[in-house]
């Protein structure tokens, strides 16, 4: 299968390699690489870091991996990432996370970190430039959404910078950008009672992003939509891209019947 039909672009070029090596701020510990490619990055991480587990999936790419002298320390896992046990594989130890992801899967491997977000110190990634806008949007800004709310909760995300199309091979139709995630989020500061179902909550408040936030909640609310609306001090006319992450777990909260 082609790279490009795996989502695969590699970063070729070596400034751009040292750039981003020099952004993360690799130390000592236990690091996992998702997507290591042909070693571009891994050999860099491999040179601070006292472990660095891998997971490629082109079969072919993690059997040279293997081969590769300059990566003593590296623990190679040929596989689909979004299989991969994170807790099992580093064995419950903290772990910082780099990775050149498939644009096309960015989301779901996310979620798939987070599931284990206790355990990580910060997730570096690399991803199209238009994703990372989404990650790192503030409320009211065009690009806030679902998956602003999710990786905030989590995280605080930073847009490191941007990277142009010619730093990879093949070169992507997009630019891309390194984002660093640090732990924790917002979750360290606002509590909810059953997260999986706040999550389903704050889908359901972006369901319809042109809508208002009373619409969306309506099927859930009925005819108390707006006087949740306004016990949580929003005015009828909110929208979702308007509230802050602390102000959606207050609105949950109190649909819930729990204000904490």
């Amino acid at each position: 299968m082609s790279p490009e039909k795996l989502g695969q672009h590699f970063l070729g070029d070596r400034t751009w390699q040292q750039q981003i090596e020099d952004a993360i701020h690799i130390d000592k510990g236990l690091w996992v690489e998702i997507g290591p490619g042909h070693g571009e990055m891994t050999v860099r991480l491999a040179q601070r870091a006292t472990k660095v587990i891998a997971i490629e999936l082109d079969p072919l790419l993690a059997a040279q991996l293997r081969k590769n002298p300059a990566a003593q320390n590296v623990e190679v896992v040929s596989g689909d990432v979004l299989a991969a046990d994170f807790a099992a594989l580093t064995e419950g130890q903290p772990f910082s996370v780099y990775g050149n992801l498939p644009y096309y899967i960015t989301s779901p491997i996310l979620h798939r970190l987070f599931e284990c977000s206790k355990q990580i110190r910060a997730i570096h990634i690399v991803i199209q430039y238009e994703v990372a806008l989404r990650i790192a949007a503030p409320p009211g800004c065009r690009d806030y959404g679902y998956l602003s709310v999710v990786c905030q909760w989590f995280s605080q995300p930073e847009i490191v910078f941007k990277i142009p199309p010619e730093a990879f091979n093949p070169p992507p139709k997009v630019n891309s950008a390194l984002v660093t995630l640090r732990m924790p989020g917002q979750n360290a500061h606002c509590e909810v009672n059953d997260q999986k179902e706040f999550f389903r909550f704050v889908q359901e408040c972006f369901a319809h992003k042109r809508k208002m936030l009373r619409n969306n909640l309506r099927n859930r609310l009925g005819d108390n939509t707006e006087s949740v609306l306004l016990a949580a001090g929003l005015p009828k006319e909110a929208r979702a891209e308007e509230l802050a992450v602390a102000q959606f777990s207050a609105l949950f909260n109190l649909v819930q019947g729990r204000a904490l």
